[in-house]
């Protein structure tokens, strides 16, 4: 049972440095941005769970259904002795009933940016499966420093685990980059599990996304004030709100943090205005139909075996093998 936490060097953090170097970089554009992935430190999971429970946000409930229903068939197709791979695995909650269903499964390696929730959710299925060799591995599945942790252990298949619609917060190009390294890092017959969100009514989207808790609004603003705290930057949450709308021609929700004056922002010696309605474009989640995805595994490498979909058919799960 491993942790793998990478110190900072020199008393810098490096990821700190990233994160810095990527909102300059990202507030210094016409329109300007935020990487999708900084919104989810600790409080920002904390957030997003409760936006999973949320009775407008079905993403969560339908794929949770959807496993339910068809567990054993994806245990079946997944085989005994499999090392679980799951990139950005937050709390890990999903993949448990699985690990459970699969028949000596030879490992699970959870990757999150998050130390506490890994440590957490780690401590939590060691206790449920005590013999369940778990390697946690904290860092950015996107960067290839956490992929050099893959244990060396002996496995009939390696699969990667990769539910909750995360493949949509990445452009269509991008998605086909990190599907492409997922299979560039596994080998002939190792496969890949994951959910997407599928094109539909406009409405259902945008209720899913602009909830009347305004969970969602507070976990977007979080990111601003996690700049604030760990940039030293001067955002005034109060003068930003939150935003997500629905645009038909690239099929995705996208969420936005709207400014509601003039007015300048600070971080580390840099100084970024903002018009009053100006954008920051914090998210993307994109939304895909069956065929589509298909076809966009087999342009990277996967070959499609199974499509489980509930009976509205807002959601998919995927179970692809590498040929």
């Amino acid at each position: 049972m491993n942790m793998a936490i990478n110190p900072p060097h020199n008393g810098v953090d490096p990821e700190v440095q990233v994160f810095l170097q990527d909102v300059i970089s990202g507030l210094s554009r016409d329109q300007k941005t935020l990487p999708c992935k900084y919104l989810y430190d600790e409080s920002g999971s904390r957030l997003f769970e409760r936006i999973c429970e949320l009775k407008d946000y079905y993403v969560t409930r339908t794929e949770a259904d959807i496993f339910s229903g068809k567990l054993e068939q994806m245990a079946s197709a997944i085989g005994p002795d499999a090392l679980i791979i799951e990139p950005g695995a937050g709390n890990c909650e999903k993949v448990e009933p699985l690990l459970e269903e699969l028949t000596s499964p030879a490992g699970y390696m959870p990757m999150d940016i998050s130390p506490e929730i890994l440590l957490a959710a780690r401590a939590r299925i060691q206790a449920r499966l005590p013999n369940l060799h778990i390697h946690a591995a904290v860092g950015d599945f996107t960067a290839r420093a956490v992929w050099d942790e893959l244990p060396a252990m002996k496995a009939r298949r390696r699969v990667i685990f990769f539910p909750g619609s995360t493949i949509g917060n990445f452009d269509p190009d991008q998605a086909s980059v990190l599907l492409s390294s997922f299979a560039n890092r596994l080998s002939t017959g190792d496969a890949l599990l994951i959910g997407t969100d599928l094109d539909k009514d406009p409405v259902v989207l945008e209720r899913a996304y602009n909830d009347s808790e305004q969970v969602t609004a507070r976990f977007n603003k979080n990111l601003l004030k996690r700049i604030n705290t760990e940039l030293g930057a001067d955002f005034d949450l109060s003068m930003f709100s939150h935003r997500s709308f629905y645009h038909p021609i690239r099929q995705r929700v996208e969420m936005h943090l709207v400014s509601l004056a003039d007015q300048s922002v600070h971080i580390r010696g840099e100084t970024f205005h903002f018009r009053e309605g100006e954008t920051i474009h914090t998210e993307n989640s994109h939304k895909y139909t069956l065929e589509g995805f298909k076809t966009l595994l087999k342009s990277v490498g996967f070959s499609t075996a199974y499509q489980w979909t509930d009976p509205s058919n807002h959601y998919a799960i995927h179970f692809a093998e590498v040929y």
